[in-house]
């Protein structure tokens, strides 16, 4: 790893820059830009410039909506002064969208930071593959579990007609006192 490369990831936590918008993994353009080196300004003019080579699944304009969902699940966008009320809604960068943007952005360090970046994808899905290996796992035990309780039903129910008899109130009239 190079020191340029050591700069920007220790500048900017890239994992924390990577968003779930609409069933996807984007990193905001504001977001993009200081990765990148470069101005927001500048980011969205070339997207604006190059469309051709931005489809809606590399790139997207938020909605409002989302824009109030994620600034109430992380404080994307300041409360107050700068980003409180934006005069332009947000650009969503996908993973391919990111790399396009170095791209059409063509300088050196918005090369490493794509690497970097998609890097960071790389490493969300392997995560999610995991959680989802886990998630398989942990079904496949339920479904053992509850053949097993199906099995012993008659069992348990006699268990807890016992404890439901211990967890009744003794009748002190009928309570025995000696051997």
């Amino acid at each position: 790893m190079s020191p340029d490369q050591k700069d920007i990831t220790a500048a900017i936590p890239i994992e924390e820059r990577i968003h779930l918008v609409r069933a996807q993994r984007v990193v905001l353009a504001k977001d993009l830009a200081e990765l990148y080196g470069v101005t927001t300004h500048r980011l969205n003019e070339q997207v604006t410039r190059n469309r051709e080579r931005f489809p809606l699944d590399f790139v997207f304009q938020l909605t409002i909506q989302e824009v109030i969902a994620l600034r109430s699940q992380s404080a994307i966008l300041e409360i107050k002064g700068r980003g409180k009320h934006p005069k332009y809604l947000p650009y969503a960068f996908t993973e391919h969208g990111a790399v396009m943007a170095a791209t059409v952005l063509n300088s050196p360090v918005a090369v490493q930071a794509s690497i970097l970046l998609v890097r960071a994808f790389i490493q969300f899905r392997e995560v999610l593959r995991e959680h989802s290996d886990l998630k398989r796992r942990l079904q496949d035990i339920e479904i053992r579990l509850a053949k097993g309780f199906a099995a012993h039903e008659q069992e348990l129910q006699e268990i807890r007609f016992l404890i439901a008899q211990l967890e009744q109130p003794v009748d002190p009239k009928k309570r025995r006192i000696g051997f």
